[in-house]
Order: C-alpha cells, then sequence, then structure tokens
C-alpha cells in the first residue's frame, strides 16, 4: 500500500480541495507542504521547455506495430528511457533546480527518493553545482544508493521506512537551511513533467487518448494540463500496479 506519509497528504489534499470546491474556487494543482494553491498552466509548461531545452533528451516517439496489432488501435510509444537518467523525472527536477536562487544554489537542495528522482535531481545538481542532499531508507538496496551516488548525490540512510526517511529529509531541510523538492507534490516538478505531453502534441496532435503512468500525480498533473489546454476532448487515463494503488 502508499506510504503513511503519502495516505496522509492525499488526506489532507481531499479535505482542502472539498472546502475550497464548497467556496466556488477551481482546483487544478495543490501544494500540501505549506497548503498553498498553485495552479500549473500551459504557460508554465511552455516556460519549463524553453528553460530545460539542451540539458535533457527531447526523447523519440515511436509507433508500436506491435501493441497496435495487438490491440486493434493506434498505439504510440515516448521512449523517456532514453534520458540520461533512464527516467522522466529529470524534467520536473531540473525546473525546479533552475528556479532557485544564488543563496539557494550554494546552501543545496534535499529530497526523500530511492528512485528516479534522486538521480535525476542529483545529476542536474552536480552539473549546475548544485549539492543535493538524498534521504533514503537503511533498508534500500545497495544498488539503488550506487546509482544516485554515482551522478552526484549525498545519500544519507535513515530508517528502516520511507515514512522515517521523509521525516528525516524535512528536518535535514530545517536544521542545514536547504530546499526541498518533492519528486511530485511541487508545481515546478508538475510543469518539467508536463514537457512530455507537450513534445508529443506538437508531433503528433490527433491523439484520442493519453495513457500515463501514475503514482503521486506529478506526471500526470503536467501532461494533462498540457494536452486538457490544447485538445479539450482528449482523454487521460492514468494506469498504476495493482498491489500500490495509492491514487485509485
Amino acid at each position: 500500500a502508499a506510504s503513511d506519509v503519502y495516505k496522509r497528504q492525499n488526506s489532507n489534499i481531499a479535505s482542502i480541495l472539498a472546502g475550497m470546491q464548497a467556496d466556488g474556487m477551481p482546483i487544478d494543482y495543490i501544494n500540501t507542504r505549506n497548503d498553498r494553491v498553485n495552479a500549473v498552466t500551459l504557460d508554465d509548461v511552455r516556460a519549463a521547455a524553453a528553460r530545460i531545452e539542451g540539458a535533457v533528451v527531447r526523447t523519440p516517439m515511436l509507433r508500436s506495430q506491435t501493441l497496435s496489432e495487438i490491440t486493434g488501435a493506434d498505439i504510440w510509444l515516448k521512449f523517456e528511457n532514453h534520458q540520461f537518467t533512464a527516467a522522466y523525472k529529470e524534467r520536473g527536477a531540473l525546473n525546479a533546480l533552475l528556479h532557485l536562487d544564488e543563496e539557494q544554489r550554494a546552501r543545496g537542495v534535499i529530497a526523500a527518493s530511492a528512485g528516479n528522482h534522486s538521480q535525476g535531481l542529483s545529476y542536474h545538481g552536480r552539473r549546475l553545482g548544485v549539492p543535493v542532499t538524498i534521504v533514503m531508507p537503511e533498508t534500500t538496496p545497495s544498488v539503488k544508493v550506487m546509482q544516485t551516488q554515482s551522478v552526484g548525490g549525498d545519500v544519507v540512510l535513515f530508517g528502516e521506512t520511507f515514512d522515517e526517511a521523509y521525516a528525516h529529509a524535512l528536518e535535514l531541510e530545517q536544521e542545514r537551511g536547504l530546499t526541498f523538492v518533492h519528486p511530485f507534490d511541487d508545481p515546478l516538478v508538475a510543469a518539467g513533467q508536463g514537457t512530455v505531453a507537450l513534445e508529443m502534441l506538437a508531433e503528433k496532435d490527433d491523439f484520442d487518448c493519453l495513457v500515463v503512468p501514475i503514482g503521486g500525480g506529478g506526471l500526470m498533473s503536467g501532461m494533462a494540463t498540457v494536452a486538457k489546454a490544447l485538445k479539450p476532448e482528449i482523454e487521460m487515463v492514468g494506469v498504476q500496479a495493482e498491489l500500490y494503488p495509492s491514487m485509485y
């Protein structure tokens, strides 16, 4: 199941959204770390695309003949595994890093992650000269620790669960004066992830549906913002592992 931290965040989101919707306010995106509503717009995503251009790969999008034949549909795939760290997470991490002021850059950033966000943030942090601290549970497989360290991250192992690592990261944020870069609950990160859809629709604008992997919702938030702004009738479908249905 989803971690207790994420469950609490989702609960906070639900209660805040319910109250604001009752007041008639349109809600596009919410940053629960400071209870501030931040609407991610198409312009935000376009600005992110211009900002990160040349530093991330404009990945290929190709038609899958095999999947098209199996499904009877016209299936296209966006190959984000062509990024340096093999994941789209670089896009949002870099967009957030490029918004830091000089003092924030000098102090550094921190995140709690044992996955692709940690590597994307570490890689671009090192490239930009921004110190990156990543907090992972002590139970994290050594290969993930080594992969993050190899691209420049300073890994801190703490606790037995992700919840404990996340809480420790928030403590270090305050103690060291670091900037916390959340893997999805951040409008800058979501805008960066939305550049995936911007590229897709620039190449092919007649999609009926975009099927997007969804965990925390950062990728879906950004991609849906773009897709619905450019083509309101498009259908957005989020897919996640049945064993970990945190969004469902």
